[in-house]
């Protein structure tokens, strides 16, 4: 059983608008990693690709909370300040495309038993979910 989800996510859009992609790396409280996502989502905002990235880790913990102990911890790891401000309700959400997935978030969170917990981190410290989102971006992967 898992006892810590260590889940550091990514969205990154070319032109901004343009075509963007997410990342999400998760590993266990040893380092161990258990999943790699990167993906193409289409023409979006970098803002938009950072809040997909959290949902797409967040349907992860829900297809995969069987493997979580009863005591689990879950420590998402996000390099955008705006999402992680959104997310832990520091900074008001105006834009109404944010706000749907900031429910979805909230909506996702509520299925999810164990505690989760947001920290806002610098970019050089959220290397793998960047290279994901790269990697999808250059058409170089299309994991899901």
């Amino acid at each position: 059983m898992i006892d810590i989800l260590n889940i550091f996510t990514d969205g990154g859009a070319r032109g901004n608008p343009g075509p963007s992609a997410i990342g999400v790396f998760i590993k266990d409280g040893d380092g161990k990693a258990l999943a790699e996502i990167g993906k193409k989502i289409g023409i979006s905002t970098n803002n938009i690709a950072e809040y997909k990235a959290v949902v797409e880790a967040l349907d992860w913990i829900i297809d995969n909370q069987h493997r979580l102990s009863r005591d689990a911890k879950i420590y998402f790891f996000l390099d955008s300040n705006l999402v992680y401000s959104q997310v832990v309700g520091l900074f008001k959400i105006k834009n109404s495309n944010l706000r749907e997935l900031f429910f979805s978030i909230k909506k996702k969170e509520a299925e999810i038993k164990p505690p989760i917990f947001y920290k806002h981190i610098p970019r050089e410290q959220n290397r793998e979910a960047d290279r994901l989102v790269n990697m999808a971006l250059d058409s170089v992967i299309k994991l899901a």
